[in-house]
């Protein structure tokens, strides 16, 4: 049956706008080529759900980058798209020094935190990708012998709830959002960062449910949530 819902389902899974952004590894959906032996249509599913995602985390970096460029300042000088570029390419495993080190919900939690003066679009955006990859059993490419946790995948979309929640609720001593995002008044109107969002929450949404069915695991639904601003474990 995924044989043949494969090509749908990457259709699905995928919908990453256009950009400048400089893709590293990124698995093309082709049967014969050496890479994908030692590997069923599930797991070139995961493939793209967790590439697409991270593709969505990228835009949302520069976006958030060019809506607050004092943030891009705290890191380097250099334009939102070099910044992105050298984040989710270079080899630095994802520990930053400038956001003492944090990862997961910890650097999530540091993104909206008033004593934190460090770059707070870095630390957002790391929480996030570790907390994804975390999800997915620490890997971006799955292969047949793979076994990936629906409910950590699950807990990971509630959790970006959260965070689009605290992007558009938690301030400081001042009164002002942390991090400028979504825009609605009577003069502006943008909200693509809550699309962009909504598209890894979807994608992810989709996979655990797939997932679910096919290791016949039922995903527990938390009462936690947007309600307490607590991350969920994953």
């Amino acid at each position: 049956m995924f044989r043949i819902l494969l090509p749908i389902l990457l259709i699905m899974l995928t919908g990453c706008s256009g950009n400048t952004l400089k893709n590293k590894g990124v698995t093309q959906y082709d049967k014969s080529s050496i890479s994908q032996f030692g590997k069923t249509d599930f797991d070139r599913m995961a493939d793209y759900e967790i590439r697409e995602n991270i593709e969505s985390l990228k835009i949302l970096m520069v976006k958030f980058y060019k809506k607050n460029p004092k943030e891009l300042r705290k890191t380097s000088s250099d334009n939102a798209e070099i910044v992105t570029n050298w984040v989710f390419n270079a080899k630095h495993d994802w520990k930053f020094k400038s956001i003492n080190f944090a990862q997961g919900t910890d650097a999530l939690n540091q993104a909206f935190d008033e004593s934190f003066d460090g770059d707070r679009v870095l630390s957002l955006i790391t929480g996030l990708y570790t907390m994804i990859k975390k999800a997915h059993g620490g890997k971006i490419e799955f292969f047949m012998f793979d076994s990936l946790d629906a409910q950590a995948i699950f807990n990971s979309a509630r959790n970006i709830e959260i965070v689009l929640w605290k992007l558009s609720s938690k301030k400081n001593k001042y009164g002002e959002l942390f991090l400028l995002s979504n825009q609605m008044d009577e003069k502006n109107s943008n909200l693509s960062f809550e699309r962009e969002f909504g598209k890894i929450i979807g994608r992810m949404d989709y996979f655990a449910y797939t997932l679910s069915e096919k290791s016949e695991r039922v995903i527990t639904r938390a009462l936690q949530g947007i309600a307490t601003g607590i991350f969920l474990p994953f």
